[in-house]
């Protein structure tokens, strides 16, 4: 049994998507146990709870030796807030845990890989869980803890260390205490929401600014906002440009974004299982 605790730390989720999340793993994944902590269903403006409140959740989770893995509820905003002051206070049984999450948890999931705290790996969250392509993504995860490998991103070598950020979150750490040292690391990303020149606009940053990593793998983005006018450049086209320039390998598409096919990926190298 894997037993998983659910916390909060950017934007809070609604009673419903807890319960389908119970449903899901009640009827197809008895093998697990699902714990949300109340703060997930706190409010305080854009948050799923003051600072303060988010904070003290997330070290519950990660602290207590009654959980062994911390899955974020959602992303949103807000998880930067508090990453480096969770850091700091988290002990022994942190270092033991896996941590899941994506798009803006992906701040904490850089600060717990430069940190060298437990494992940490890109993967959807249960506020997916209420919709049927929502589920497709979530029920990787759950097979994921598992053992299964199915889920994981098919690039995956376990030979290369790799990451998955979202680009927008990946280009805000650089420079500050989160970040870790990508060095010879595959880096994926992906991007939802943005105009095309903000894409471009972001790998101009982070090419110019990441490590000798050993390339970058572009996933989806996708919700594009439309534009007065057409940028001109699709995706792909943007992030082949960049990498061009600054002589970093494009390594073609990566399986990972805010869609149904989002997959695992677990920062370093891929182990067979959260607790491998």
């Amino acid at each position: 049994m894997t037993r998983i605790a659910i916390c909060a730390p950017a934007t809070a989720i609604r009673r419903d998507h807890a319960d389908a999340l119970e449903e899901l793993v009640a009827e197809e994944f008895p093998q697990h146990q699902v714990w949300f902590h109340e703060q997930c269903f706190a409010t305080s403006g854009h948050f799923a709870g003051d600072d303060l409140t988010r904070l003290t959740a997330l070290v519950e989770c990660a602290n207590s030796p009654d959980y062994d893995a911390v899955w974020f509820a959602r992303g949103g905003y807000g998880s930067n807030r508090i990453a480096e002051a969770a850091i700091a206070r988290m002990g022994e049984e942190a270092k033991a845990k896996t941590f899941v999450g994506f798009s803006d948890c992906g701040y904490l999931l850089g600060a717990l890989y430069r940190a060298g705290i437990g494992q940490p790996v890109h993967g959807s969250m249960p506020v997916s869980s209420r919709s049927e392509g929502g589920r497709k993504a979530v029920r990787r995860v759950l097979r994921w803890f598992d053992g299964d490998r199915s889920g994981l991103e098919p690039s995956l070598d376990g030979k290369t260390p790799v990451v998955a950020f979202n680009l927008y979150t990946l280009a805000m750490i650089m420079n500050t205490p989160l970040m870790p040292d990508l060095s010879g690391h595959i880096v994926m990303v992906e991007e939802v929401s943005e105009h095309l020149y903000a894409v471009d606009r972001l790998f101009f940053h982070l090419t110019q600014t990441l490590p000798r990593i050993a390339g970058i793998r572009l996933g989806g983005v996708t919700a594009v906002p439309e534009n007065d006018r057409l940028f001109g450049q699709e995706p792909e086209e943007i992030a082949k440009f960049w990498c061009d320039r600054a002589g970093i390998p494009f390594l073609g598409s990566a399986k990972i974004g805010h869609y149904s096919d989002n997959h695992v990926v677990p920062f370093g190298l891929a182990s067979p299982s959260a607790t491998a």
